[in-house]
């Protein structure tokens, strides 16, 4: 059987490198490979949300600007008009609490289902039972994002802000709404700034993250691009400008 030493100098002799060589594996005469630069193209903060609407885009996603209140109640009303929506679930993001949604779209008529805070999904099995169920009967799902990655076009969701994730998978149209500051150019960065535990004894802040990018889709019968089959087959972003919250 060869020696340690023996495979090393056989290694090293089809690599073409000197067979007298440091011994220790792992090290190497090599120059450090150059930083990866210019691999991506950096996207300057003003190309950011043109950015991530083409990406979206491209994807079969639907992007939409609300200027201000009316423009966002606007754009609600044809979603929820186009996707004949009788009954909505909405996540705990406290962007949807700020804007006071909940109420809101009572008033139009349509049946609401709430992911509450924190301690709802102890709050016993029958009521995670009975959102689950209101989230697969649901027309349409409302969330805000933990980030809008623009080099892809996608929404990052996270549980710890969420909830439970069916309000934006199960539904067969997902609304998403972000602010600009929201918005981040690499998935370095999204990597970068989720909350991770500060210790390994320590849970996670929340239990899933998940990147959205266009709508559901599968190619898996004959090769056809099929939409919705697991998942929303209507994904739209929402802006929402600071004006938003004014008056309400």
């Amino acid at each position: 059987m060869a020696t340690r030493e023996e495979i090393i100098r056989q290694i090293r002799k089809a690599l073409g490198r000197p067979l007298d060589g440091p011994s220790v594996i792992g090290e190497s005469a090599l120059a450090p490979a150059p930083p990866l630069v210019g691999i991506l193209p950096i996207i300057p903060p003003e190309e950011l949300l043109p950015k991530f609407e083409a990406e979206l885009t491209k994807v079969a996603g639907i992007a939409h600007r609300a200027a201000n209140r009316q423009g966002l109640e606007e754009i609600l009303q044809t979603i929820l008009s186009q996707a004949h929506a009788k009954s909505v679930v909405l996540s705990r993001n406290p962007l949807l609490a700020e804007l006071k949604l909940d109420p809101r779209l009572r008033e139009w008529g349509v049946g609401i289902s709430v992911w509450q805070s924190p301690g709802y999904a102890e709050s016993g099995d029958a009521s995670q039972r009975a959102f689950a169920e209101a989230s697969l009967a649901a027309n349409v799902g409302i969330t805000g994002v933990e980030y809008a990655l623009a080099e892809t076009g996608s929404l990052v969701v996270t549980s710890s802000t969420e909830g439970a994730q069916l309000v934006s998978l199960a539904p067969p149209v997902h609304v998403a709404l972000y602010r600009r500051s929201q918005l981040l150019a690499s998935l370095d960065e999204v990597i970068e700034r989720l909350a991770v535990a500060g210790h390994p004894d320590l849970p996670l802040p929340g239990r899933s993250v998940v990147f959205i990018t266009g709508t559901s889709r599968t190619a898996d019968i004959e090769q056809i691009l099929i939409r919705g089959v697991h998942g929303p087959g209507e994904v739209h972003a929402i802006l929402v400008e600071e004006a938003c919250f004014s008056s309400t």
